[in-house]
């Protein structure tokens, strides 16, 4: 299995469609047992592209901070599962989900425009 999380440095990116880059995990027996860092910088708030370019790495679980309807959409259109609301260190977060800890908050973004995450 491989997770993907929109990654600012070691956190997890509160906001998915301005990512950068994400982290794939590939996760056997339970563990990481490799992270992968992929570039997304051309593909900033291009849902389909960025499900696309997870979709292509193998991913099929996505887990994210805030995350718009459209970016939801485009990825559970190419089979990934959204786990939505993470925060942290996306390491640990990771290891949540493997460990059946993590909650899905059902956290969704609907602020076009307004780009002042931090």
């Amino acid at each position: 299995m491989k997770i993907a999380v929109p990654n600012k440095g070691n956190m997890v990116n509160q906001h998915f469609g301005m990512s950068e880059s994400f982290a794939i995990a590939t996760i056997e027996d339970k563990k990481i047992v490799s992270i992968e860092e992929v570039s997304s910088v051309e593909l900033a708030h291009q849902h389909q592209g960025l499900a696309d370019l997870l979709a292509a790495h193998g991913a099929t679980v996505v887990i994210t901070g805030g995350i718009g309807g459209g970016a939801i959409s485009g990825l559970q259109q190419n089979g990934l599962k959204v786990i939505k609301g993470a925060s942290g260190e996306y390491k640990k977060v990771i290891e949540e989900y493997i460990n059946g800890t993590l909650e899905d908050k059902d956290v969704t973004c609907n602020h076009h425009g307004e780009h002042h995450h931090q």
